[in-house]
């Protein structure tokens, strides 16, 4: 069994890369935000510079791709709200196969956000346009969903295959203790 997950493993510089594509980008979104910002108090303050009315609209739209990617990013690092209160009382079997469930409703979740983020964003984004800058489909404003959620399958997916792997193995290696 250990073979097979040699095998998956090597999986995990692409995993890696996935990570490390999501960070660069919310980075690159969060200087965005803040250079549009400091160009949105600026034109209010400074008499030569246009106070621009698309600002607001960018900054908000941003500040989605952001929040949703960053979310993904903390699934894999482990990194989510939990409620950990009752860990020390439980055996680590039952908080695995707990833990396990919470993945797996997460996993169902990331599908859902897939599936009803792309739809908004075509049926409902293609129609509307912001109001700030007509040229650009609200497609954008909804898409962040489906993307979070294509990050959230690939993130969810390598959890659940750690928590298995650390079961399987630590059965392995008791077994091993017996014979």
């Amino acid at each position: 069994m250990p073979a097979v997950f040699e095998k998956i493993d090597k999986l995990k510089p692409i995993y890696d890369a996935v990570y490390n594509v999501v960070e660069v980008i919310c980075k690159l979104l969060l200087i965005g935000d803040i250079l549009v910002v400091v160009f949105q108090v600026a034109g209010r303050y400074i008499p030569f510079i246009p106070d621009p009315s698309w600002t607001e609209q960018v900054v908000l739209t941003l500040m989605s791709y952001m929040a949703v990617l960053s979310a993904a990013l903390a699934i894999r690092r482990g990194a989510h709200i939990r409620m950990t209160a009752f860990d020390r009382y439980l055996p680590k079997g039952v908080i695995k196969a707990l833990d396990i469930i919470a993945d797996l409703a997460v996993l169902i979740l990331a599908v859902i956000m897939i599936v009803e983020g792309w739809n908004y964003a075509i049926k409902i984004g293609s129609k509307g346009v912001y109001e700030s800058m007509p040229w650009l489909s609200r497609f954008w404003m909804y898409f962040p969903i489906a993307l979070a959620g294509i990050a959230m399958l690939v993130f969810e997916i390598e959890a659940i295959y750690n928590h298995i792997k650390s079961i399987v193995l630590k059965q392995d290696i008791e077994k091993g203790g017996e014979e």
